[in-house]
């Protein structure tokens, strides 16, 4: 890991523009070279991205973030994500080409892939606020009444979410919404009336804007996605 460093220094120093995706984000991170920078990595290692390197501006959301320091990516697969995006940069045509005999194409989000549960797992009050929301889906969102659920203090609860998850009780609890409304899609009969009122929104409308925003799709293209 030294060398690496080292080496990832070196390059720097020399003005190359480093490029890493899903694990290898840590090195550069490790190396300081992602300090009060933009960056992502792997969905699932964010909790413990954020714990181990606090200065790093961390959104995990997001497949491919450029930065001044070069650019980083996100899970395994993100690195054909990462090359097209690199070959793009000098011909946008050649990517095009590129994309299609390898069958891919670039994603600008993990967010539709990520497990909410599995973030949860990172810490134990996170984990038992997990369950709480999923129980209240349908009731609505209350950051007090979560916090008493869970007898800490509202002010804990946010602070926690904010360290190991990256976003506030708020948009986690919608963050579980989406995934429920996904399954809805996915696996029952339910119009999307019927299953903006299973995760408690008022009407489809609104249900069908936060898919939108989380998702970059809407209902009928996640209806065909996961035909």
């Amino acid at each position: 890991m030294k060398a690496a460093k080292a080496q990832l220094l070196k390059w720097r120093a020399d003005g190359a523009q480093i490029a890493a995706s899903c694990i290898g984000t840590f090195i550069l991170a490790e190396a300081g070279l992602l300090d009060h920078q933009e960056a992502t990595t792997t969905w699932w290692l964010a909790p413990l991205f954020r714990q181990r390197y606090p200065t790093v501006l961390l959104d995990e959301s997001r497949m491919l973030v450029p930065s001044d320091v070069g650019v980083t990516a996100g899970a395994a697969m993100g690195h054909l994500d990462l090359a097209l995006w690199l070959i793009r940069k000098a011909s946008p045509e050649l990517a095009s080409v590129v994309s299609r005999y390898l069958l891919a194409d670039i994603r600008a989000s993990q967010a539709q892939y990520i497990i909410p549960n599995h973030l949860a797992q990172a810490d134990p009050l996170i984990q038992r606020f997990e369950r709480w929301a999923r129980d209240h889906l349908k009731k609505g969102f209350s950051l007090q009444g979560a916090a008493d659920a869970l007898a800490t203090s509202a002010r804990t609860l946010q602070r926690r979410c904010e360290a190991v998850l990256g976003k506030s009780p708020l948009s986690y609890f919608q963050d579980l919404r989406v995934e429920r409304a996904q399954s809805l899609l996915h696996g029952s009969g339910l119009d999307i009336e019927a299953i903006a009122a299973e995760v408690g929104y008022v009407d489809g409308a609104t249900l069908r804007t936060l898919l939108r925003e989380r998702l970059g799709r809407g209902v009928r293209e996640l209806r065909t996605d996961l035909l």
